[in-house]
């Protein structure tokens, strides 16, 4: 989602310097809280004179606007991410996939390579959960610096295999005041938000994220199934596209599931603020976009107890077993009945909120890992 301003309080480069060139690195298929964040840290970085490149896809650009932080935008073509990456003296990737890019494209340098971890955790056993395995391993030993953006994933650095692996919290980037930004996010009417989704005189549930598996979409059908019989009956939506649109679509039809699809929405901040809870279904998750939106925003989220989930809400959401679809049903028919106790969760959440960081306190981390890097090698 959008950026806003990130405060200049760190000095530029110091008296005959030469400014820091960093290469920040986002792989196909990063998600919106990766792009936000590389956003944010191009902004908050070329604010402090460091010079940055951002490698990434040409559609990520489109939306996040990476040129408009400072940065100079680079697309991911094998060879532009090696002459970027040449000219660096600090390449900083966004995910396992775009470590893997960044260390193959430097093998032969002696530039230090950063990896933040923003994923989802471990994969499912099998071929491909073992591919993954594989990749992260070489992604961790390739590291100079592993950035976990929740304590499991710190964990799952080490035991990977990675020299260095702290604790880096992502702070999410603040909304905009108006409808500018990369998002499209800005203050709007609630009430004519829920008249174009056809929510009005009924409750307004919300899920934002790729249709993929590891999301937890079926087990969320399986819940609207618990509550489509309720008076009136809670419409839900989702906004969010992906390989499981088609295969979501008939089971919604089949089963007469009051679930609209939304597909890719800009406005989801919107859509967000309009709604009366925030549900997170997820099998797996670290530090999550819409978990840290919804309790900043002081919009209830009822959540799986899965990754850094915990960790981030604390006692701001509430949390169910994954996989349990009834329970899942029922905390939301729960917090559906019991108006009081959402008024309290939405005050709990912006109090939880408070004590995460600042997009300047994210800055100033990711630059001190990156001067430290530099003076190792002087």
């Amino acid at each position: 989602m959008s950026s806003s301003p990130v405060s200049t309080s760190l000095p530029a480069q110091p008296y005959g310097r030469q400014p820091l060139r960093t290469v920040q690195v986002l792989g196909d298929g990063a998600g919106a809280g990766s792009c936000a964040h590389v956003r944010s840290l191009a902004t908050g970085l070329a604010a402090r004179g460091v010079r940055v490149t951002v490698c990434a896809p040409v559609q990520a650009e489109g939306e996040y606007d990476f040129t408009g932080a400072g940065a100079q935008f680079a697309p991911d073509a094998v060879s532009v991410l090696r002459a970027a990456c040449a000219a660096a003296d600090v390449v900083h990737a966004h995910g396992v996939r775009a470590g893997m890019r960044a260390a193959l494209a430097m093998r032969g340098r002696r530039v230090p390579l950063v990896v933040s971890w923003h994923g989802d955790g471990p994969t499912a056993a099998g071929a491909l959960g073992r591919l993954s395995r594989m990749l992260e391993r070489h992604v961790a030993r390739a590291a100079a610096v592993v950035l976990g953006a929740s304590s499991d994933l710190v964990d799952l650095a080490r035991l990977r295999g990675a020299r260095d692996a702290r604790l880096a919290p992502v702070a999410v980037p603040a909304f905009p005041d108006g409808p500018d930004g990369p998002d499209g996010g800005g203050a709007a009417d609630p009430g004519k938000v829920r008249a174009e989704l056809g929510a009005v005189g009924r409750p307004l549930l919300i899920t934002v994220g790729s249709l993929v598996p590891h999301r937890g979409y079926f087990l969320l059908l399986d819940a609207a199934r618990e509550w489509r019989d309720l008076e009136p009956a809670p419409l839900l939506v989702v906004a969010g596209e992906g390989p499981l649109r088609a295969e979501l679509s008939r089971r919604i039809a089949a089963e007469g599931l009051p679930v609209r699809l939304l597909g890719r929405r800009r406005d989801a901040v919107q859509l967000l603020a309009a709604a009366d809870l925030a549900v997170l279904p997820s099998r797996r998750e670290a530090r999550a976009l819409l978990a840290q939106e919804a309790l900043r925003m002081g919009v209830p989220l009822v959540a799986t107890a899965v990754g850094g989930v915990p960790e981030l809400v604390g006692e701001g959401a509430v949390l169910v077993p994954p996989g349990d679809a009834a329970a899942l049903a029922s905390a939301v028919t729960g917090l559906l009945a019991d108006p009081e106790r959402r008024a309290a969760l939405a005050a709990a959440g912006r109090v939880q909120a408070a004590t995460w960081p600042s997009e300047d306190d994210t800055v100033a981390q990711v630059l001190s890992v990156y001067d430290e890097l530099m003076e190792r090698r002087r």
